[in-house]
């Protein structure tokens, strides 16, 4: 039986999102804006085999850290993910990302009747009904939303 090995050039300073869903990969940059217009490095690895889910994607960005909002919207695309902190080639914080109660100003409600699709600027605030079922429900107009049609702010 032949082994192979995945080999993926370690980054010095930066985030490594693992355990990323099957094939969300493509739809976790975009929704991170990252495109690498910046000219930091950006590794991506997609249906890399994994132990623990058979199949997981994989992205390493340099020089760049996730904020609270490119979290949350990471627990909305891929809640399995992990987010990795690596300064100096170094591991210095591991953690897996969770839905909070409420989501603001991230996701713009799919419903154009909605008082935050207005010209009124109001901020979007989604409630999170089912953390598991990843089921947001808009405070405003209280559409029900599907996560996997969402529009990013």
């Amino acid at each position: 039986m032949e082994q192979s090995e995945l080999m993926v050039r370690r980054i010095k300073e930066g985030t490594v999102i693992d355990h990323i869903d099957e094939g969300k990969g493509l739809q976790v940059l975009n929704a991170l804006r990252i495109d690498g217009g910046d000219g930091s490095l950006i590794t991506i690895a997609l249906n890399v085999p994994s132990g623990k889910f058979k199949k997981k994607d994989i992205i390493k960005v340099e020089n760049k850290f996730l904020k609270d909002d490119d979290t949350n919207k990471l627990a909305v695309i891929a809640p399995k993910s992990t987010i990795n902190i690596i300064k100096d080639f170094k591991l210095v914080e591991k953690r897996r990302v969770s839905l909070p109660n409420e989501i603001d100003r991230i996701f713009r409600c799919s419903n154009p009747d909605c008082i935050t699709n207005s010209a009124e600027h109001i901020e979007s605030v989604m409630d999170v009904i089912d953390k598991e079922g990843r089921v947001l429900k808009c405070r405003y107009c209280a559409r029900v939303l599907d996560v996997n049609k969402l529009k990013y702010n």
